[in-house]
Formats: C-alpha cells, structure tokens, sequence
C-alpha cells in the first residue's frame, strides 16, 4: 500500500475542511437568503393586500362585480401585483391576469381556505390559471365583523428566483476565491509543519544506519524545536553508548577469542547466542557458520546435548566431564551456569569447556606407571621376603644385631609390600571406576556396615573400644557392597588406632534427602583446620612419625574417597583438635546403576593408614 506524505496529509486535510466549512456556510447562507426574500415578498404581498381590501370596500361594490375587476385591473397595474378578490362562496369577481367569468370556484385554495377562516393564508404553489409558480398572501375583508370578501395578492417566484440565482453567484464567487485562498494557506502551512520533519525523518534514518553525527537544524516552534533538540540529544547519546557497547563488545570478542577454554551460550530454545573460537575448534566447525544455529545442528554427542539439557533445568550450576568423539576423543569437564538478563530473568544457559583429554592422558600414565611399578615390584620384593625368612630361621646362631637387622628388614618389607598391594588397589579402582565397570545395586546397608565392624572387632576390643552401629534395618541404596564394606573397614581401622583405650567409635548410616550418609566417628585428639583439605589425598599424613609407628600406608583415606566417586558421591570430615573427628561418605541413592559394567575383581586392599 502507497504511503501517503505527511504534507499532502495535512494540505489535504486542511483543505477538506476549509471546502466543507465554506460549502456548509455557502449552502446555509443560501437558504437563510432564500427565507429571508421569500418573508420579505411575503410581508410586502399582505401589506399591498391590506391596501387593497381598504381601497375596494371604500370605492367598490362588491355586488358590482365589473367595478372590482376594474379595480384589481388598475391596483394589479400600478404595483406589478397580481390582485384576486373573492367572495365567502368562492366566487371570484375580480382578477388583475384573468377573466373572473371564466376562473373557477376559489374556495379550496389553501390561502383563501385560510382567509375564509378568519385568518392570514400564505402558499407557494404552482397556479393553475397562470401556469406558473407563485407565492399567495390572502387577508380576509370583513364589514360589521362578517367576512364579505377575500383580498389575495401574489407575485411569480422567478421575481425571486431570479434575486436568489444572482446572490448564488456572488455567494459562489466569494467561496471560490476564499477557497483558493485557504488551499494556498492550506499548502504554506502543510510545507512548513512538513518540511522540518522531513528533516528529522531523514535524521533518524540516518541515525538508524549508524551516523550518529548527524544534527537536525534548530526550528523556532516549541514543539518541533523540543522534538529537534530531543532527536539531537539522542544521536549523542546513542553514539557514546554504541561506542560503549562496540568498545566492551572488542574487549569482549579478545577476552573470549584467547580464552583455551570453551564457550557456547545459547538461548531457551537452544540455538546459538554466542560462541568463541576455542569451542568452534572443539566441535569442528567455523565460528561463522555455528551463529545462530541449532545446538544440535552443532554437534551430534548425545553426553553434550543431555548436559545441555540438565544445565537449563537445574537452579545450580552443573558440572560433568564428558568424551566427545571426534577424528579423536577429546575428554572436556564442562560446567553449565545460567544465563541472565538484565532484569535477572533466565534466558538462556552458558557452558565452558575445558579441554582435559592431556590431563587424562598423564593421569592414565601415572596410573599405569604405578600399577606397572608396583607389579614389577612385587616380585623382587618376594624374594626378598623369602631371603629374610630364611635368614630368620637361623638367626639364633647370629649376633644380637644382626637378629635386629633381620627383624627390621622384615617388617619393612611387609610396609613396602602392604603400600604396593594399595597402590595396585587405587589403579585397579580408578580403571574400573572409569570405564564403568563397578556394577551398582540396591543392597541393605545394615548388612554391610555389621560385615565391616565384625573384621574390626578384635582389633578394638584390644584395645578396649566399643564399637557401636545405628543403622535402620530397611536402609537401601545403590552400592557395590565389598567396596562400600573396605570403606567403611577403612575409616573404623583409622579410628580404632587413633583412638584412646576405653573410648567408643560410633558407626552410622541414615538417608537425607536423596542422600545416603555413613558416619564413622571417634573420640582421638581430632585434626587441626589445616589438614583437613588434604587429608584424603595419597600419602598425606597428619603426624607422619605416628602414622609409620602404627603401620600405616598413607593411602587408606585415599582409597575411601576413590571409593565414594566410584558411587557418584563423595566424603567429608568433621574435626575439632582433643574433641574427635567425624568421617563422612555420602552416597546418591536414586542413581541408576553404570551399564555394561562387569563384575570387580577382588581386591585385598589394605587397611593400614
């Protein structure tokens, strides 16, 4: 649809109005003139008539019918005035146009009906006798109070019709030229109202393309002068904030563009806000062309497309480490966080990837390395241990010394085996724990937490410690029950010799939330703050004369925690110095259990801190 300009908008609209002004004015000027001739003819008509009906009864017998049709003949003449007179039986016996022998009976006549009535009758009607539209005044002609006779008066209407045809003109005249006057007033204005918001139209469509230095001229008008200033503050304002935006837009673009770490944000409908180069290399595709597009049009990797979907429906951030299989398995840790407009609403989820697949890499070395150097340690230190056993057998017949020698080299050797035995252990742990191949079920805890304290019992009751276990009956969760079992043995042998004789170790197990939590607690002398964030690390150790003195390996709480992550859950510790420390395993208990898992291996991992 053609858009019309604003000038000829208001030319043409102004110009409407003023014709539809001077039309309504014109036509009711016309027909006020028209009444006011047609009254005014009127109101002569009954003043001629009233001097007539003086003039026949003072110089007319009526009864003379020739008389009075003389006399209306020469009142007719005088005035250029039709001049009828009547009788109350509507004779008529005097006409100034017409023979009254030939006219017939006047009585009907609206005006003669009107006079005969006592009454002043008008009527503008087509005559009959003349063939010609007249305007009738007609009085009545009264003698001793009685009606003798009807005096009527009338002139032609194209008297008037012709006056009201030369006033139309004139009338018609000065409406044409004030008329032309307006239009010309009409366009002035309209070109002046428009031409300065022409300017502002062509300003802000300059403004639209990005020339924020554009100025509209100053104006005079109040209104359009605000609305000039007002468009002219704006373009200033607009070109400092777009400045702005460009200028952190850049610093933007650098900060994410040298950024190693992966980012992808994308809106509620999953498609792509913004990416930066470091994810477009990751997922194998041009940052150009990964714009605006479906996240699923992007990759293919069902583990990235399903932590999609668990970041934007979780209230928390998310984290996951996830392989995408490209030409090569990249393994990414991925965090997912939400991502918020400026009234704090969720419009969308941002996710950094971080690429871990050398971490991996080295992390599959380390364990290798140990659980190679390990198994090939094995066996020297096995003959090493029959060497010492053999010496031992005839160590009667050797100095004090050497039976002392002997017996240190053999309890050194059982540490050494002890911690290789634990770090085949861990391997084998973390292997199995990442490949899937710890199978889960839903098992009673009860059962598993008494296993674990019947192993620990001789110990403690050497030791005079009570071991007491609160656990309900109907417990359940999804759990591998000889790992959870040498878990829990673990952190009951770690509090049983850190514990004072005569004390009690408390075992307990209770769901919180969607949570299983067991809890193994002591009354030792606790550990200090600053231990307590690396306490489950591999042989970290809190007093490490004590810790050797009483046998320990150093990997017994770290093989805990392995033990927890293979479960999706993780461990906690609670320690106040001289008040006793609690150990904590918390365990999911809705998981699903890993598929394709394959039985565990048994695994004698050791006990020993």
């Amino acid at each position: 649809m053609r858009r019309r300009s604003l000038s000829w908008r208001v030319y043409s609209t102004f110009l409407a109005a003023t014709l539809f002004a001077l039309g309504a004015m014109t036509w009711h000027t016309a027909i006020a003139f028209r009444n006011f001739h047609q009254d005014f003819t009127a109101e002569a008509l009954l003043k001629r008539a009233t001097l007539f009906s003086r003039e026949i009864t003072m110089t007319a017998n009526l009864a003379d019918t020739d008389s009075v049709d003389t006399l209306c003949n020469e009142l007719g003449r005088l005035t250029d005035t039709r001049v009828t007179v009547m009788l109350p039986d509507g004779q008529v016996v005097g006409d100034s146009e017409e023979d009254p022998g030939i006219m017939d009976n006047h009585s009907w006549r609206p005006e003669m009906a009107a006079a005969l009535q006592g009454k002043t009758g008008r009527a503008l009607r087509f005559s009959n006798t003349l063939e010609r539209h007249m305007l009738y005044m007609a009085i009545p002609v009264r003698s001793d109070g009685v009606i003798v006779a009807v005096v009527r008066t009338a002139t032609p209407l194209e008297v008037i019709s012709f006056t009201l045809r030369t006033v139309y003109r004139q009338l018609a005249s000065g409406a044409l030229l004030i008329a032309v006057l307006f239009a010309m007033i009409a366009l002035w204005l309209s070109r002046r109202i428009s031409r300065p918001l022409e300017q502002m139209r062509a300003a802000a469509a300059q403004i639209a393309r990005g020339e924020f230095n554009v100025r509209i001229p100053p104006n005079d008008d109040a209104e359009i002068g605000g609305l000039s200033r007002a468009l002219n503050e704006m373009a200033g304002k607009l070109g400092r904030r777009m400045d702005t935006i460009t200028r952190q837009r850049n610093q933007q673009e650098a900060v994410f563009g040298s950024m190693v770490e992966g980012v992808v944000a994308v809106d509620l409908n999953q498609r792509v806000i913004h990416i930066n180069s470091s994810a477009t290399e990751l997922l194998g595709r041009p940052r150009e062309q990964a714009q605006d597009l479906d996240i699923r049009e992007l990759t293919r990797s069902r583990q990235l497309l399903d932590f999609l979907q668990t970041a934007a429906t979780s209230p928390t951030s998310t984290e996951r480490e996830i392989i995408l299989h490209t030409d090569r398995d990249i393994h990414l840790q991925l965090r997912g966080t939400d991502l918020l407009d400026e009234q704090q609403r969720k419009i969308g989820v941002v996710i950094v990837m971080h690429d871990i697949t050398r971490l991996k890499r080295l992390e599959t070395m380390r364990r290798d390395f140990v659980a190679n150097v390990s198994h090939e340690l094995k066996t020297p230190i096995t003959a090493l241990k029959g060497c010492v056993e053999t010496l031992a057998q005839d160590s009667a017949a050797l100095p004090a010394d050497s039976r002392g020698f002997i017996d240190m080299m053999d309890r050194q050797l059982d540490r050494l085996q002890a911690i290789i035995e634990d770090l085949l252990s861990l391997s084998r742990l973390e292997f199995n724990a990442e490949n899937n191949q710890i199978p889960l079920e839903f098992t009673t805890i009860h059962s598993i937490l008494q296993r674990a304290v019947r192993q620990q019992t001789g110990q403690a009751d050497q030791r005079k410690i009570a071991l007491k276990l609160n656990c309900p009956d109907n417990l359940a969760a999804p759990v591998n029950a000889q790992l959870l079992e040498e878990a829990v043995g673990n952190l009951i042998d770690n509090a049983v010799k850190y514990s004072a004789e005569q004390t009690e170790v408390a075992i307990s197990a209770e769901a919180i939330d969607e949570s299983l939590v067991i809890r193994v607690a002591d009354q030792g002398p606790g550990i200090e703050a600053r231990h307590l964030d690396r306490i489950f690390e591999r042989f970290y150790r809190v007093d490490q004369a004590r810790s050797r003195s009483m046998g320990g390996t150093g990997l017994g709480l770290a093989i805990v925690r392995h033990i927890a992550l293979a479960h999706h859950g993780q461990v906690a510790v609670q320690s106040t110095p001289g008040h006793g420390s609690t150990f904590s395993i918390m365990i999911p208990r809705r998981q699903e259990p890993p598929e394709g898992g394959q039985k565990l291996a048994v695994m004698s991992t050791s006990t020993r801190l």
